[in-house]
């Protein structure tokens, strides 16, 4: 359809335009293609530059052809006639039009003018235009729930925050600097307002993830009445390691190691793979409270490559999250 509606074109609005285009866009692509090392990208824009040279050519042989005066040509003489006075159209308007032609070199100059005025605005928007982009790594927005229906335990329980209010408060601008690894931004984002397992949906569990491609972040908030105290105790029958008790903001908290459970779905029908062991990760659990009453927040980081940040990772999210997650009041 374009190549149509270019067809349409007089030759000398034409022929400019298509020289016009194919050297901006030739040039603009060798620029590129030699800041990033691209050649197939240079092969490219040179092809649009001999395209140019073609129609420059083009051009270039019409105009030679209309400045040669065209040749004599014999003519036989006419029979003598008598003189009669020249005609003049009855209407002045149409001998004015008929004095008239086009102007040629008028209709490339337009032509070369909007489109060039085209071209700079292309050329250069992207640096003139304000940006609000200020170089910084920028985390992944969290998607708001305002409208999702919240399971009963959360009425039950007035103090449950939600998942998206514990997105908001993981998903910060410095949660990669905290994590060792300032230069990445993170790539996916979620928070969810579910219930804890097996307590057949009477006990409110929000969570919130933040990933990184080195790290994963978690955080979820379990509002039972299982104190920081009681929860040392029963680690230490279980499985996990590396326990070490400590304070956080003035609350009990704990650190403990485990493994990440990895499940296979195959949506292609029949039945998944087994449940198997995952990556290991790091899990710093903090009363809800300085007394301890019952209730903590879990944060847990873990990678695919089974790399851990040092335990200073997770305190310092510890100390910069929690203080932001809404208060409730019972």
């Amino acid at each position: 359809m374009l190549g149509f509606l270019v067809r349409l074109l007089p030759f000398w609005v034409r022929e400019p335009l298509l020289i016009l285009v194919g050297s901006v866009f030739g040039v603009r692509i060798m620029y590129l293609a030699h800041r990033d090392g691209e050649w197939v990208a240079a092969a490219i824009g040179l092809v649009f530059l001999v395209f140019t040279a073609v129609r420059v050519h083009t051009v270039a042989r019409a105009l030679r052809a209309r400045r040669a005066p065209a040749p004599a040509a014999a003519v036989a003489p006419a029979p003598q006639t008598p003189l009669t006075p020249p005609t003049t159209p009855a209407d002045p308007a149409v001998a004015v039009a008929a004095q008239k032609e086009p102007n040629a070199w008028g209709q490339a100059v337009a032509a070369v003018a909007v489109f060039a005025a085209l071209g700079a605005a292309l050329w250069l928007g992207p640096h003139l235009l304000p940006s609000d982009d200020d170089g910084a790594p920028r985390a992944a927005s969290c998607a708001g729930g305002e409208d999702e229906e919240l399971p009963g335990a959360y009425r039950r329980t007035p103090r449950a925050v939600t998942g998206d209010e514990l997105c908001n408060a993981l998903n910060r601008s410095d949660l990669a600097q905290l994590l060792g690894t300032p230069t990445e931004t993170a790539t996916a984002v979620s928070g969810t307002s579910g219930t804890a397992p097996l307590t057949d949906g009477k006990v409110a569990q929000p969570e919130a993830e933040v990933q990184f491609d080195t790290f994963t972040v978690n955080v979820s908030a379990t509002y039972n009445e299982l104190s920081i105290a009681q929860y040392v105790k029963l680690m230490e029958y279980g499985e996990e390691t590396d326990v070490k008790a400590l304070s956080v903001l003035g609350r009990p908290a704990v650190l403990a190691s485990d493994h990440t459970m990895k499940i296979e779905i195959n949506f292609g029908g029949g039945s998944g793979g087994p449940v198997e062991q995952g990556p290991p990760a790091r899990t710093l659990s903090v009363a809800l409270d300085a007394k301890d009453r019952g209730g903590y927040y879990d944060i847990t980081v873990w990678s695919t490559s089974g790399a851990l940040p040092d335990d200073g990772a997770l305190l310092d999210i510890a100390e910069k999250v929690l203080p932001t997650i809404p208060e409730r009041t019972v």
